[in-house]
């Protein structure tokens, strides 16, 4: 009963429920000033605006990822699972995920915050040896009011 979709911009699984998701995607043109050659680099703006975005509404210790990618266990099979370049954590935990498609004229950057994690149900979808729950990294979930936050994530991206 769960239509699956392969990401163009790849990345591992990411269950996505209408509701219960924050989404964002940019695309932006080869050559803007946002536009960086290194692709880890050229995250973490997008980054910076769901940072500011989370501070605005008083969401203290978000930082973005600048670091190489990092891998746990289950990160090949679960996207919240590994921490990737421009990711937002709060405390340490990953709190907004970020992917990217590139070509030679544009990049395509999709982000993503959890307002609810289904874990289990995430687990369930994999073939075995899938992960029990309590062996994935549970994404950070932050009591912030959700039409606030999406109007701080478009105010700091215009701001860009």
């Amino acid at each position: 009963g769960i239509d699956i979709v392969r990401r163009r911009s790849g990345g591992a699984a990411v269950l996505v429920v209408p509701g219960e998701m924050l989404w964002l995607d940019v695309v932006i043109p080869a050559g803007d000033r946002l536009w960086h050659e290194d692709v880890g680099r050229s995250m973490w703006w997008l980054g910076d605006v769901w940072r500011e975005a989370l501070e605005s509404c008083g969401v203290v210790g978000a930082a973005v990822h600048r670091g190489p990618a990092m891998h746990t266990t289950w990160s090949r099979l679960s996207c919240f699972d590994g921490l990737g370049a421009g990711e937002v954590t709060i405390a340490g935990v990953k709190a907004v995920g970020i992917s990217q498609r590139r070509t030679r004229a544009w990049a395509r950057l999709q982000s993503a915050m959890h307002l609810v994690w289904r874990g289990e149900q995430l687990a369930g979808l994999f073939a075995p040896p899938h992960p029990a729950t309590a062996e994935m990294a549970e994404p950070v979930r932050i009591a912030v009011d959700v039409e606030r936050l999406r109007t701080a994530v478009g105010n700091s991206l215009q701001q860009r």
